[in-house]
């Protein structure tokens, strides 16, 4: 099983953007299970959140959760996600970042159910079709 790499990706560019002297936006889709922001800010499902070191105390970009305190309207509030919500993290200042697609393990896979003894091997071709055989990815030297 691969390790998801959206959260390593939201740490590096967070680093990247901070350490550019850039603000770290993130944006959060406020319906999924678990999502802790204040509703009165979510605007069409979505919440646009600083988590630049200056806008916010504790601030912890986890594997699973993102959790931070920061103010609005002057009132300290804590902030807690799942680091499958977050959809995208751009910098402010030039709109650069990471869009993110929807999570691959939230989308059931394609094909048959892999316990369907029925159905072919995963890479076998359909009876009476031409076989062909897979070809493996490889890299050229291009000078």
């Amino acid at each position: 099983m691969l390790i998801p790499r959206r959260p390593y990706l939201l740490r590096a560019m967070h680093q990247w953007m901070t350490d550019s002297g850039l603000t770290p936006h993130v944006m959060v889709d406020a319906g999924v299970s678990g999502v802790d922001v204040p509703k009165a800010h979510v605007r069409e499902g979505r919440i646009v959140l600083n988590i630049g070191y200056d806008a916010t105390r504790h601030l912890d970009l986890g594997n699973d959760w993102i959790s931070f305190e920061a103010r609005f309207g002057g009132v300290a509030r804590q902030l807690r996600f799942p680091v499958l919500a977050v959809q995208s993290i751009y910098a402010r200042e030039t709109g650069e970042g990471i869009v993110f697609p929807p999570e691959d393990s939230l989308t059931p896979p394609e094909g048959p159910a892999p316990s369907d003894p029925a159905a072919p091997p995963q890479g076998a071709a359909p009876a009476g079709a031409p076989s062909a055989s897979p070809r493996r990815p490889s890299l050229k030297v291009v000078k």
